[in-house]
């Protein structure tokens, strides 16, 4: 009666919702702060006071039926000017209006570029590990999600796996960097080197390929990083951002796509973003909140709160033993399991009312996601429970 793999998906919930879920209801049982729920990837941050500001200016100022009407299904020109004359001046681009197209969020986007440029029994390359809805995001599609691994010891992409996974099918290939859920940065050598056999790829087979940036964690960089912008490195690029990160927006869904002005065949790539846009329903994000990120572009939320975070919890966690990845940027840490099954350390944990998310799910077993996009004091809090837990594995 009704479509039988869109059923299951209600049923059961991300592998991370279900924890959340889990940790919303052991709070109401024993108070909030009692559980540590490093579950979730929600900023703790408050967005930033210009985002408020610019907020009470529109409804104060602006005129109420236009700010609270339609806009062009691919977003209003102006905002996507504006998006287009900064993200020109920051990296050196050339893109125009028309090379915008305005989501509620990340997710839209990708699903949104997925079934633009996707058919049946075409492949995406993805590296572990891998935000794992993108999987989901394509399923309605029929092309095939090819996990290819990445170097064990720094994640960054490892080339000789690449070349085994890439075949004459693979379509797209998606990064993510800073990644969710290592936050490893992929530096300019492994960029370069990608676009690089990419192209070679492209020359081999006779077809495009398309490299998917999905970059909601773009602001949220430690240590003097550079993040390389990917369409000044490989041509048929598309480039996923969300405001839901830098200005701590997670629940306004506001972000954009860009199509790459060096695109081949860049009008019809356009139209095809466009069209599958109004063919899932994606069209007109909102409106309001169009206007107030174009007011807010320069901005972001005190991403300072993370890198305290991330150094506390790293160098307290490597102290007591554990083995953790370290993460250049977004807000996530990732620690080896103590024993090889993930989900069995990831239940222990919760004897000690720990909330972390085992990364099976993510491509890469053996491993644990803990978002650290939380209070200061809640991992302060934590530490304890995190050296029950390390002392119950020795």
């Amino acid at each position: 009666m009704f479509t039988e793999s869109l059923v299951k998906l209600g049923k059961v919930r991300s592998e991370i919702r279900e924890i959340f879920e889990y940790g919303n209801k052991r709070k109401k049982e024993i108070g909030e702060e009692n559980v540590f729920d490093f579950s979730i990837g929600n900023p703790s941050v408050p967005a930033p006071e210009s985002v408020d500001k610019a907020i009470m200016d529109l409804v104060n100022n602006y005129d109420s039926v236009k700010l609270h009407g339609y806009t062009s299904a691919q977003g209003d020109a102006e905002v996507r000017g504006s998006i287009a004359d900064y993200i020109n001046n920051r990296f050196k681009t050339e893109i125009t209006a028309d090379n915008i197209y305005m989501t509620c969020g990340a997710a839209s986007s990708l699903t949104i570029i997925f079934n633009a440029i996707l058919q049946k029994d075409d492949e995406c390359i993805v590296f572990t590990p891998y935000f794992p809805e993108y999987g989901v995001f394509m399923e309605r599609t029929g092309a095939k999600l090819v996990e290819c691994k990445s170097d064990e010891n720094t994640l960054q992409i490892d080339f000789d796996e690449l070349e085994k996974v890439i075949t004459e099918k693979t379509k797209a290939v998606v990064i993510n960097s800073p990644n969710n859920p290592s936050g490893v940065v992929y530096t300019e050598e492994t960029i370069e080197k990608l676009s690089k056999k990419l192209k070679e790829k492209e020359e081999e087979y006779g077809h495009s390929i398309f490299l998917i940036s999905d970059e909601p964690y773009r602001e949220l960089v430690y240590d003097g990083q550079e993040l390389p912008y990917l369409i000044n490195y490989y041509d048929n690029t598309f480039v996923c951002y969300s405001y839901s990160k830098a200005l701590s927006l997670p629940g306004e869904r506001i972000g954009y796509i860009v199509v790459s002005p060096k695109m081949k065949d860049e009008k019809d790539a356009y139209a095809a973003i466009c069209g599958s846009g109004r063919a899932l329903g994606y069209v007109c994000a909102s409106s309001m909140y169009q206007r107030v990120i174009e007011k807010c572009l320069d901005d972001t939320a005190d991403t300072s709160i993370y890198k305290k975070n991330r150094d506390l919890l790293y160098n307290a966690l490597t102290d007591m033993g554990f083995d953790c990845i370290y993460p250049d940027g977004a807000f996530y840490l990732f620690m080896k399991s103590k024993g090889e099954d993930a989900r069995a350390f990831c239940e222990k944990a919760k004897e000690f009312e720990l909330l972390l998310v085992p990364a099976d799910s993510f491509g890469t077993p053996g491993f644990v996601r803990i978002g650290y996009c939380v209070k200061t004091e809640q991992i302060e809090n934590a530490l304890p429970a995190f050296e029950k837990l390390a002392q119950a594995y020795k």
